[in-house]
């Protein structure tokens, strides 16, 4: 594989533009029966939090036209089983491809005390800060709706991550998502992961309750994509920080049209329940259309949507 799909993000050399969504790769090795995780640039780990979390209850998957609905309630064995058994463990599989630690809280000094942990985790090499998740009731997308407050999370998280980037997912349910990236830019975020997913549900007409133990979750897959792809393309036009880009990539061609909308890198998440595979496709999709267009990177087409 040629150097057509390597990246420098914040200092970190990627292979290749490509991770995986938080909560739809596990902890790096669910999927190694399918393909090597290191065929990935990245991995974006199952969110994690200070305490162990069993989850929400009841039904926490919907299926929906060109989409899921899910409120599975960031459920985690928690840092310290992270720490002691899930990290010697991908060592000892050989799992040597980025790794990108998802850090979630109730409150903003639990965001920081998990900040910390991770922080000394010398296998992390970068870390988001979930402030946007919309199944989890007590915190979640309160923190990344409110400008203020994903202000002073961000802040604070910044203040003491100081071995790792700050990578801030943003959520989608809000009014003007590039008020929220200027603001957790402005605080300290040294990029951004956009888009998480959008608030929905279901009702089951025979019963007339909603389908969800939870009543709402989060809507991805191929449906949010135009979404998606425009709020990248609005926030790539209006910071000056990196992003990684997601929402119903199910294709290299999708992946493409994020990169032309701003994106530095490509996050792949719901897609890869129906094609394990899906990863590894759009690597080499990538790949071909960078050597067929005569791209000596693949960065090349970056923000093209936008430029001049």
């Amino acid at each position: 594989m040629s150097n057509r799909l390597k990246v420098n993000f914040l200092g970190v050399e990627f292979d290749n533009p490509i991770v995986t969504s938080s909560g739809c790769f596990g902890f790096g090795l669910e999927y190694k029966d399918y393909f090597d995780p290191n065929e990935l640039g990245g991995i974006t780990l199952k969110g994690l939090t200070l305490e162990p979390r069993t989850g929400n209850m009841g039904p926490r998957i919907a299926e929906t036209p060109c989409g899921i609905l899910n409120c599975v309630g960031l459920e985690n064995p928690g840092i310290e089983v992270f720490e002691k058994e899930i990290i010697p463990k991908l060592k000892k599989e050989g799992v040597t491809t980025k790794l990108i630690a998802n850090i979630n809280g109730s409150t903003v000094d639990q965001y920081v005390e998990i900040a910390k942990r991770v922080n000394e985790i010398e296998e992390i090499d970068l870390v988001e800060l979930n402030i946007s998740c919309p199944n989890v009731k007590d915190g979640g997308m309160a923190f990344g709706a409110n400008p203020e407050v994903a202000g002073r999370t961000t802040r604070e998280v910044k203040k003491v991550l100081t071995k790792k980037p700050l990578i801030v997912k943003l959520s989608p349910n809000v009014t003007n998502i590039v008020e929220i990236a200027k603001i957790v830019e402005a605080n300290g975020a040294d990029a951004i992961s956009m888009i998480n997913t959008l608030l929905g549900m279901r009702i089951d007409i025979k019963s007339g309750k909603p389908i969800l133990g939870n009543t709402m979750g989060g809507m991805s897959g191929p449906a949010v994509k135009p979404i998606a792809v425009r709020m990248v393309y609005q926030v790539a036009q209006n910071v000056n920080i990196p992003i990684i880009g997601m929402g119903g990539i199910n294709s290299w061609e999708d992946a493409v049209e994020f990169i032309m909308a701003g994106a530095t890198m490509v996050s792949i998440g719901t897609g890869i329940f129906p094609n394990p595979v899906l990863p590894v496709e759009v690597k080499q999709g990538l790949q071909k259309y960078a050597e067929d267009n005569n791209l000596e990177n693949i960065q090349d087409i970056r923000g093209i949507a936008f430029r001049k």
